[in-house]
């Protein structure tokens, strides 16, 4: 993904969730997708899709049952 889009989706999800902590980096060596972490704490991935010329993107974000008693 070209770094407009990247900041693009920064911004959306920024707004969306009304996290402006949250933000959304390149990955190593991956070209679909990038890395949404909040601060320093990865939370997710964002696919790209383009087909037939219509682009969507999905965000994947995985919760680990540990992460869940944290909360209380």
């Amino acid at each position: 993904m070209k770094q407009d889009e990247i900041k693009q989706l920064e911004l959306y999800l920024q707004k969306k969730f009304a996290l402006p902590a949250l933000n959304v980096r390149k990955r190593p060596q991956k070209s679909d997708s990038v890395e949404v972490n909040i601060g320093d704490e990865f939370i997710g991935v964002i696919y790209r899709d383009d087909d037939e010329g219509e682009v969507s993107y999905a965000f994947q974000m995985a919760i680990l049952e540990i992460d869940l008693d944290e909360i209380g």
